[in-house]
């Protein structure tokens, strides 16, 4: 029978999933795959590339997920290692020639790809993580506005709208014959299989396939840090981290990593109309309600852009739009904006000069490590960064603040701050980890060469009563 290997990335639902319709179209079995990456994985600046509270967070969207594809006959086989490695094992020991993955268009998830079909896969990958499609903006992708604001208005006035969100399926093709996942066992002909991968062949596809992905001696560190990730080890705990100071607390039922609390924080985000106020109260810096917490399910694929913007604007339909649900429009199209300069410009996003040519200044290490323990003796910005420490999360205005700190007042590299959001953020995404940190840098498309944040400034504005540092232990 015709056996489909269904690769789940960043998709990590069952609602508005066009990869996952493309992989039942023409499968008579289907298997869902998710790959985690090597456990001792480190981030070439001394530190684990995923952190606790990422793979905790993780580990709930994934359990969703099982459960929502056991409900429709289905189940998910998670595995451990390099794609390139594990997914042909896999492929061969069940006889499937054929691989439907979504597409992500940065480097090293681009590598994997090219891996898989120099292996004899086939690989058929959907674009299907941005808001609106590409096919339907009033440019090429080749002649994007590199400037936010001028594509904005691009599409405004050519009034592009998104895709309709697919519907939930309610059946799925049957797991392969023999495959019973509900042990979380794989099946013995798998585990035989992955058994006969060789060590060194299994490692992280970030350092196995970096050189044809892209500029490889950009992104390492100094020798003395190359020399700390020898000793980094990662664990396998995916218990939430609860810390009642969170302003997302992923440890409760209401900001669970899953499909299904995603699609209900959605619902009651509208139902209590938290929309028409989110202008005036997006900048906040505590609390559940003052932004939509939306990105973190965005993040894994949890939830789907579309859904939220079809029932916005249904919102807006019966409650009528005002500046605050503009800005949740506004901020999607951000948000593609950073993926469409991806399908643009690629691998260049990656280079230590990124699209600029400025000199890099040198890494200041010591600099660096102040910073990521909050610890630099500026009260906001170590505020901020031991909140990211604790919980997992900080606020878009925080973010803002000790990226420019770092950059602009300690002279660190932007890649390494890059890689410890990478790490740390519940929310993190390529595209706009990426998008933003060239962003601050100066290093990306934005004309003003840079962003430097005042932090006095920013304090007197976001935290003058001194409340929120209080609450961080830095006032």
């Amino acid at each position: 029978m015709s056996t489909t290997l269904y690769w789940l990335r960043h998709d990590l639902r069952l609602h508005d999933n066009p990869a996952l319709a493309l992989a039942c179209r023409g499968a008579e079995q289907l298997l869902p795959v998710f790959v985690h990456p090597p456990q001792d994985e480190a981030s070439p600046w001394g530190f684990a590339r995923v952190g606790a509270h990422r793979r905790a967070f993780l580990a709930q969207a994934l359990a969703d997920l099982r459960a929502n594809l056991q409900a429709r006959g289905s189940d998910l086989l998670e595995c451990t290692g390099a794609p390139q490695m594990v997914l042909p094992a896999i492929a061969q020991a069940l006889g499937a020639a054929r691989i439907v993955c979504e597409d992500i268009a940065a480097p090293y998830e681009q590598a994997e790809v090219a891996a898989l079909r120099a292996a004899g896969l086939a690989v058929q990958t959907v674009w299907q993580s941005s808001l609106l499609c590409p096919a339907d903006l009033p440019f090429a992708i080749d002649a994007l506005p590199q400037v936010f604001t001028q594509f904005r208005q691009a599409v405004e006035r050519a009034a592009v709208q998104p895709p309709a969100p697919l519907p939930t399926p309610q059946a799925l093709p049957p797991l392969p014959s023999g495959m019973d996942l509900g042990s979380k066992q794989a099946p013995a002909l798998i585990q035989k299989a992955l058994a006969a991968i060789k060590p060194e062949a299994n490692v992280a596809p970030n350092q196995a396939l970096a050189a044809g992905a892209a500029d490889v001696g950009s992104k390492q560190p100094p020798a003395p840090v190359q020399k700390a990730q020898a000793a980094i080890k990662t664990g396998v705990d995916a218990a939430p981290l609860h810390d009642p100071r969170s302003s997302f607390p992923y440890a409760t039922p209401a900001c669970h990593g899953g499909e299904t609390a995603a699609l209900i924080h959605l619902r009651q985000y509208l139902a209590r109309k938290l929309p028409h106020s989110y202008k005036q109260t997006r900048n906040g810096l505590m609390g559940l309600d003052y932004s939509s917490k939306f990105s973190s399910w965005l993040a894994t694929g949890a939830l789907s852009a579309r859904q939220v913007m079809a029932e916005l604007r249904a919102f807006e339909d019966q409650h009528g739009a005002n500046d605050g649900t503009y800005w949740l429009w506004f901020e999607l199209l951000w948000r593609d904006h950073f993926r469409l300069l991806h399908l643009q410009h690629g691998a260049a996003l990656y280079r230590a000069l990124g699209l600029g040519a400025a000199p890099l200044p040198p890494h200041h290490a010591a600099g660096f490590a102040v910073w990521r323990r909050g610890d630099t003796g500026q009260s906001l910005v170590d505020a901020g960064m031991r909140e990211l420490a604790a919980t997992g999360y900080l606020s878009n205005r925080l973010r803002q603040i000790v990226a420019s700190y770092l950059l602009h007042d300690l002279g660190g590299d932007w890649r390494a701050g890059a890689a410890w959001f990478e790490a740390q953020l519940l929310d993190y995404d390529t595209y706009s980890n990426q998008g933003n940190w060239l962003y601050v840098a100066g290093r990306g498309t934005d004309p003003r060469g840079g962003r430097r944040f005042n932090p006095d400034k920013q304090t007197h504005d976001h935290d003058a009563d001194g409340q929120y540092r209080r609450l961080w232990g830095t006032a």
